[in-house]
């Protein structure tokens, strides 16, 4: 036996799979096929690296739904409060955002990457990198490893390969093939959390506008009922189309759509207030500010390029004044602000997705070790799993405790 446990990919959930396992006294190996460890937690929440979010173990679960429930024994082996603790003990204090992300301090995801690398440092796990993978071949006596090479025998390995988001971190879905050829259900791979593209030329008209509270929901085309996902938060026009954290988290129904141009994002722009209320309050802007015009009356914290827009869309004239605006238009009006539609073309893919939904399927894996059911000494961790949750740290966080947990079983 080369090894006891040989650990294949070096991102969030294989360095703390590799340091849990190597300082149990396991001779451990970890394979990585980047020059470098960690290459997509240097560029994550923009070089920031939204590590957790500052919630408990019941709010990482109910954040990935129904699937969160498979999440219960890793979190309970490494949760969101022990994730910080961890981190911190490495030197690296952390703060919470407003949104309830938790990042280093310092705001340089490279902080939290060498304080992954140092508890590494210390376990003795040995590492070799530039070495990819090209499969794996169970036997009796261990499983082996086939790299570019070399064949590696171990005991047992623990696959956190990742998905195939951003790609050119390295993560282009390798192990996909492997997990497959033993048996394994891989559902299909789709982009998450990835920027959505339209066709519809007014949208990159407010290229760089954010708007900070919208309710988007992902609708078919031309009907009010079957809405496939919806969420409530930032919003980004851009040149291609849209993005931002409402966006990004109702993009995973777009992109497993099997035609996403016979979809729409209805837009409402100001969620907080029902349309009974948005009326009153445009009426007693309206009769405090008769002489205004329409398009520049400020809504607060409605974007006044924004407001101009619609304005233009709805076809009133842009010197049209508060005082002249009659029923029929001011609820015209309301109904662009609580019900704007957007056509969908599609998404921007992996190349600016977050993470990938889709992967080897939950009930194929033992939630209580991440052990495979199918390949016994086979360990499966992280992204590769068929679990994807919303923006905020959530997917880090799984990650995490999935190769904390496998690292421990092993």
């Amino acid at each position: 036996m080369d090894w006891d446990v040989v650990v294949v990919g070096a991102g969030a959930a294989g360095l703390l799979a590799a340091a849990r396992a190597a300082e149990r006294g396991r001779r451990t190996l970890l394979l990585e096929k980047n020059r470098r460890p960690g290459a997509k937690i240097l560029i994550s929440g923009g070089g920031r690296c939204n590590l957790t979010h500052a919630t408990d173990r019941r709010g990482i679960v109910a954040a990935f739904g129904a699937p969160g429930r498979f999440l219960n024994a890793a979190l309970g082996a490494l949760g969101p409060a022990e994730l910080v603790a961890l981190v911190e003990a490495e030197g690296v204090a952390t703060k919470v955002a407003d949104s309830g992300k938790v990042f280093p301090a310092s705001d340089r995801a490279a902080d939290v990457l060498e304080a992954l690398l140092r508890r590494l440092g210390r376990s003795g796990c040995e590492q070799a990198f530039e070495e990819p993978v090209a499969g794996l071949v169970p036997g009796d006596d261990g499983i082996r490893i086939r790299t570019t090479r070399r064949t590696l025998l171990a005991g047992q390995v623990i696959v956190a390969t990742g998905g195939r988001s951003y790609p050119g971190c390295g993560t282009t879905g390798d192990a996909y093939g492997w997990l497959a050829a033993l048996g394994h259900t891989v559902v299909p791979p789709r982009p998450a959390l990835t920027p959505v593209t339209t066709g519809a030329r007014w949208v990159s008209e407010l290229s760089g506008l954010t708007v900070p509270d919208v309710g988007v929901r992902v609708m078919p085309a031309g009907s009010h009922r079957g809405c496939l996902a919806h969420r409530r938060g930032s919003f980004l026009f851009t040149h291609f189309g849209l993005s931002g954290p409402a966006v990004l988290d109702v993009s995973r129904a777009v992109s497993g759509h099997l035609d996403p141009t016979t979809l729409e994002l209805e837009c409402d722009f100001m969620p907080g207030l029902a349309a009974e209320e948005l009326d009153q309050l445009l009426r007693r802007e309206f009769a405090a500010h008769p002489r205004k015009q329409l398009a520049t009356l400020a809504i607060e914290p409605f974007p006044r390029r924004l407001t101009e827009l619609l304005v233009q869309r709805l076809g009133l004239a842009p010197d049209l004044r508060a005082a002249e605006v009659f029923r029929d238009d001011r609820r015209r009006l309301i109904a662009a602000l609580k019900g704007t539609r957007i056509p969908v073309k599609g998404t921007l893919g992996f190349d600016r997705a977050e993470v990938t939904a889709g992967g080897v399927a939950l009930d194929e894996v033992d939630p209580r070790t991440m052990q495979s059911h199918l390949v016994p000494g086979l360990f499966l961790a992280g992204e590769i799993l068929d679990l994807d949750g919303p923006i905020g740290g959530f997917n880090f966080q799984a990650a995490f405790s999935t190769g904390w947990l496998a690292g421990t079983q092993v």
